[in-house]
């Protein structure tokens, strides 16, 4: 209805702070925030529609940060890159309703077919669910991640979510090519993934990958990197990427150089908790300490921890069960800033000013959980969220 107005009353979590007795008005038509704060502090629209969330939490819509919308059922290379792109785009408008009814206002995609078309087609109102920040597709080195090497390569590169680059011009290019797509993110991999029993090797030169940064930033969005082993850590800090995306074998010392420069981690435990290796290996141990150890690093430094899970919608990691990434977090941050991770932290990573904190001027992506999620961060999973509003319009 044109012009209509909401108000929420309840406990608040703006995505800073709890506000026990709070409320929050927004705009219906607008799609935007009026007011928000404590009960008596904010002018209530006249006629507007009253919700009383009593034994709940209003809190701002969540942001998975780091995901894959692959379509498909497996968690297999070769069925990523050989699925036919129309039936990735329809398997993917199931799983961005399943992020959407689960809390989940934002994703961001980092490396996919249909990741740009997704976030065009939710953005004109042509399918429901989160708003979607695509990478368009990744980039990566030759013979790197996502380079199907059974086949002859010009085969793997036409099949593959991946641009491959190799010299720092052919990077701009990659670059300039992902812009092209619609991207409005840049995804690199600055390492492999765990191989050789957990060995890495670090993929691009610095020269490469800072000019993967420079050129994104040159179009005015952030650059992120897949990173696994010290050295590949901190190659990215020293390019003066955004994000690292993953961070195994992260110390004190690279912790500090994080910090120095701003830089956001996104550790991605879900899928490590998720898909463990056989006890007593290699693969196993650097796990292990990176789930446990290496978040403690990570806390004791205060880095700038972002919730994203890097699930693909296949097998164990479905889209709708995203939460699992603060449950984590929780762990080591407390539920409070768990949430945060999952929601003004995650904004901030991502640049999106206008969401992850519930104040005026805001984009109305709000949730309404059963529960205190501040205190129990299981009351973010999905049999806890009473209503969802995206962009001031309510879908659950």
């Amino acid at each position: 209805m044109a012009g209509e107005a909401v108000v929420i009353r309840g406990r608040l979590f703006d995505g800073e702070e709890i506000i026990e007795k709070g409320v929050l008005a927004f705009d219906v038509e607008s799609g935007l925030i009026t007011g928000a704060g404590e009960r008596g502090s904010i002018e209530e629209p006249r006629n507007a529609r009253v919700v009383e969330v009593e034994g709940s939490t209003i809190t701002p819509g969540f942001i998975d940060v780091h995901m894959h919308f692959f379509g498909s059922k497996t968690l297999d290379l070769a069925e990523w890159n050989v699925t036919p792109d129309a039936t990735v785009a329809i398997r993917s408008v199931t799983d961005m309703w399943n992020l959407l009814s689960s809390g989940f206002t934002a994703v961001r995609d980092l490396g996919s077919k249909v990741g740009t078309h997704i976030s065009k087609a939710e953005r004109a109102g042509e399918i429901k669910g989160p708003r979607v920040i695509s990478a368009a597709k990744s980039l990566a080195q030759t013979g790197g991640n996502d380079d199907y090497k059974i086949l002859p390569i010009h085969m793997a590169h036409e099949l593959s979510y991946s641009y491959y680059c190799d010299s720092p011009w052919e990077c701009r290019k990659a670059v300039r090519l992902c812009m092209r797509d619609g991207a409005e993110a840049i995804k690199v991999y600055a390492s492999g993934t765990m191989s050789h029993d957990g060995q890495w090797k670090p993929h691009l030169t610095v020269e490469e990958l800072t000019a993967i940064a420079d050129e994104a930033h040159r179009s005015h969005v952030k650059a992120t990197a897949h990173a696994y082993g010290e050295q590949a850590i901190r190659n990215v800090v020293e390019a003066g990427i955004d994000s690292i995306e993953h961070g195994l074998e992260l110390t004190g010392e690279t912790a500090k150089l994080i910090r120095s420069k701003g830089i956001y981690y996104v550790p991605t435990l879900s899928v490590y908790s998720i898909h463990k290796p056989a006890e007593g290996t290699r693969r196993s141990e650097v796990i292990a300490r990176h789930l446990g150890e290496e978040m403690e690093i990570a806390r004791e430094h205060k880095l700038k921890i972002a919730a994203g899970t890097d699930f693909v919608g296949a097998g164990e990691s479905p889209h709708g069960m995203n939460y699992t990434e603060m449950k984590l977090l929780a762990e080591h941050l407390g539920s409070l800033e768990a949430l945060k991770s999952g929601t003004s932290v995650a904004a901030d990573c991502l640049g999106l000013p206008e969401t992850g904190r519930l104040r005026k001027g805001k984009v109305a992506d709000i949730l309404v959980i059963k529960g205190k999620p501040d205190r129990n961060i299981e009351d973010a999973s999905p049999g806890h969220i009473a209503h969802v509003f995206h962009d001031g319009k309510q879908f659950r």
